[in-house]
């Protein structure tokens, strides 16, 4: 009987899941692997929040599989070296795995292909399996990808996509393909405490409830800081337990205005990805250059470090980033605002905040991280790169009353009201008594500086 491997890679999943429906195909065995890529860890990213997701996914991926009669083989190490290894114990003749967009991912691909066609197998990459529309697969006249997301949206929504595929009711491995034990998040050091559970049953159940329920609101509430009103299923889609394919299917039959601005969300995803693969080296270089002298992580030091910690002084700032620190999570719209505080306001270069992101974020996407923060930083996509958020205008329209604050800076709980987002101005003891620091920079003075380094003071 022939036999296929089934590459897991960032889709961690059996419903909807084209390599594994393809390398099933006739009737054939499989070897799902997953390879604990050396690559990864070595370039930083194996941090603990996503190790520890990471492992719980793992686990409900081997239950599933087991439940169809399979198993799941786990090695690490080289993942070319991996991949030949295992492809030679099984005598397969052919290996599958999803399509990614980054310039590892790329390199990666080819030295695989390459190491395969030696040995007489073949490697089918499948598109459509981590993103709902393909990068590359719309274009604008003239370039390779769009730079601007509104005529993105427009072709992307006029695509016809893929049905979603059920998940295979069996699932034959072969004997004699050795696997290492799965990981659990219990050996994980460092792991934020406020971690949500990985893996695709999770998943599952988060989007059912969520289309069923808090969708309908929203368009209207996806800013609500205190009413944590998003769908929160971002780490779910990064490590890909969950199709955005499928998602897409599922959210345009449920319908209504939230179910349209959170497709728009996942276009968003995909719009990242496609400009990550038509440029990779935005991962580390700005994609417009707006020729700025950033501050750097040795000039900043003091600064950046108050911002990590949550002590800006700033009480939506510091909030955001104590979720962060907490959940290994933070709302979307805490993340343009730490941001921007952290490019704009103090001037420091998003390199160092998108590096800190990705070093707790569960969901610490790479596409989608480093040009949000392009994004934000005004190096990016954004049509208004100069732009500004000021935090104390965006607490008070994002979080009135102040109870995303009072939930994350304990501090200011005795504050009442939105007199929490201005805390420097409270008077005499009531000052006093807060152990909450002042301001690291005046607003204004942020401000002048950003516009005198764009030259436009």
């Amino acid at each position: 009987m022939n036999v296929s491997v089934v590459l897991f890679t960032a889709d961690l999943r059996l419903h909807d899941h084209p390599p594994l429906r393809a390398a099933l195909d006739g009737s054939r065995q499989v070897v799902p692997l997953f390879v604990h890529d050396r690559g990864v860890a070595d370039a930083g990213f194996a941090v603990p929040n996503r190790m520890a997701f990471l492992a719980d996914c793992l686990g409900d991926l081997d239950a599933g599989l087991r439940a169809r009669g399979g198993r799941l083989v786990v090695r690490s190490g080289d993942v070319v070296r991996e991949v030949c290894q295992v492809a030679a114990e099984a005598d397969a003749d052919e290996v599958h795995m999803a399509s990614d967009v980054s310039a590892y991912a790329h390199r990666r691909e080819e030295h695989l292909r390459a190491a395969l066609e030696a040995e007489g197998r073949r490697l089918h990459v499948h598109d459509t399996v981590t993103t709902a529309v393909a990068a590359g697969a719309v274009t604008p006249a003239g370039s390779d990808h769009f730079a601007v997301f509104t005529p993105y949206f427009r072709r992307w929504s006029d695509e016809k996509l893929r049905g979603p595929l059920d998940a295979p009711r069996s699932v034959g491995v072969p004997t004699g393909v050795g696997s290492e034990p799965l990981s659990s998040r219990r050996k994980v050091t460092g792991v934020s405490p406020g971690l949500a559970r990985g893996g695709e049953t999770d998943g599952r159940k988060r989007l059912t409830a969520w289309l069923n329920g808090a969708v309908r609101g929203y368009e209207d509430r996806h800013d609500d800081l205190a009413g944590d009103a998003t769908s929160r299923l971002s780490p779910h889609l990064h490590f890909g337990t969950l199709s955005p394919v499928e998602i897409v299917h599922r959210a345009r039959k449920a319908g209504g205005a939230g179910a349209e601005a959170f497709v728009r969300q996942l276009a968003w995803r995909d719009f990242h990805r496609q400009v990550l693969a038509a440029r990779p080296d935005a991962a580390t270089a700005d994609y417009r250059d707006r020729a700025d002298r950033w501050r750097d992580a040795d000039e900043a030091h003091d600064d950046i470090e108050a911002w990590r910690e949550g002590r800006t002084g700033y009480p939506v700032v510091d909030a955001a980033m104590r979720q962060l620190s907490h959940e290994g999570w933070m709302h979307n719209r805490g993340r343009l605002l730490t941001a921007s505080f952290l490019a704009k306001t103090l001037y420091v270069d998003w390199r160092v905040g998108a590096e800190h992101f990705l070093s707790l974020l569960v969901d610490g996407d790479l596409a989608n991280n480093q040009l949000n923060w392009q994004w934000v930083a005004g190096t990016g996509t954004d049509t208004r790169p100069n732009r500004v958020l000021n935090p104390v205008v965006q607490a008070r329209r994002h979080d009135p009353d102040g109870t995303y604050v009072r939930r994350w800076v304990p501090e200011l709980e005795g504050v009442e009201g939105p007199a929490v987002h201005e805390p420097w101005k409270l008077k005499g003891p009531e000052r006093s008594a807060l152990d909450y620091p002042e301001p690291l920079i005046g607003l204004s003075e942020g401000l002048a500086r950003f516009k005198q380094a764009r030259d436009r003071g």
